[in-house]
């Protein structure tokens, strides 16, 4: 029997939007995919400040992908940062404050957010529930720091525009109200190569769940790339498989197809 890698989202994929939590098949199935001699890790925009949803399965986590890929680490080892250019960070800094735009910058270990439209509040802590952002640091001292990644509250439609201006950095939207900039060469798809490297996993033994548009890359990725039924169109077509929900046992699911559990 082979031994597979498994790399999971976790907003949409791992825990619902609808309750904010993993539920129990999801549970379950990772608990007997590690019985089974599989790995399990974590792949996320999230940076590790504010990954605070995922205390039913922490026990079971093999190692992290964060800020899509620009900052991974498997227990006490930093398997890869790739933090976005300084020039790159004030313009878009700049941008922000100048234009209006709610912005979080994320720096190797502290957070700061700039928040003047109220939309931060709104769509991690009500709509998203993210815990921690009431730990905030100043701009000022996060900007000491590398930064790992740049989420901007602004449309789609604006996103082109800016990103033209900074092309040492990439872009990936998982939600329509903002998007997640990050340096060139980070990305969850890099991440798992990083991972792989370290870990001496074979990549064809790689499996990776997502639902939106910053999972792509590591969708294409993966030795079998899944989408979540709640995933957006455009990941669904670049997957292997689309399993259902996670509010309908999508990971249960899709486990047992590929004979992980």
């Amino acid at each position: 029997m082979n031994h597979y890698a498994l790399f999971f989202d976790i907003d949409g994929t791992l825990v619902s939007f609808k309750t904010h939590e993993i539920p129990a098949s999801a549970i379950l199935a990772l608990t007997q995919a590690k019985a089974n001699g599989h790995r399990v890790y974590i792949s996320t925009g999230r940076p590790v400040v504010i990954i605070t949803n995922l205390g039913a399965i922490e026990h079971l986590i093999d190692g992290f992908i964060t800020t899509n890929g620009a900052y991974c680490f498997v227990g006490n080892d930093a398997v890869c940062c790739n933090p976005i250019p300084k020039e790159a960070v004030n313009t878009i800094v700049d941008d922000a404050q100048k234009k209006g735009y709610s912005l979080i910058v994320i720096g190797k270990t502290d957070v700061a957010v700039l928040d003047s439209k109220g939309d931060v509040d709104r769509i991690f802590r009500q709509m998203l529930a993210v815990k921690n952002l009431d730990k905030a640091q100043p701009l000022n001292v996060v900007l000491e720091q590398d930064i790992l990644q740049l989420t901007a509250f602004f449309p789609v439609e604006y996103e082109k525009e800016l990103m033209e201006r900074v092309p040492q950095c990439i872009s990936g939207r998982w939600h329509p109200e903002f998007t997640d900039i990050t340096a060139n060469g980070a990305d969850k798809g890099k991440g798992i190569l990083a991972i792989a490297a370290h870990d001496n996993i074979d990549i064809a033994h790689t499996i990776a769940f997502g639902d939106g548009g910053n999972d792509t890359s590591m969708i294409r990725q993966a030795g079998i790339g899944i989408a979540m039924g709640n995933a957006i169109p455009e990941l669904k077509e670049e997957s292997d498989y689309i399993t259902t929900s996670i509010d309908d046992d999508g990971i249960l699911k899709a486990l047992r197809h590929f004979g992980i559990v």
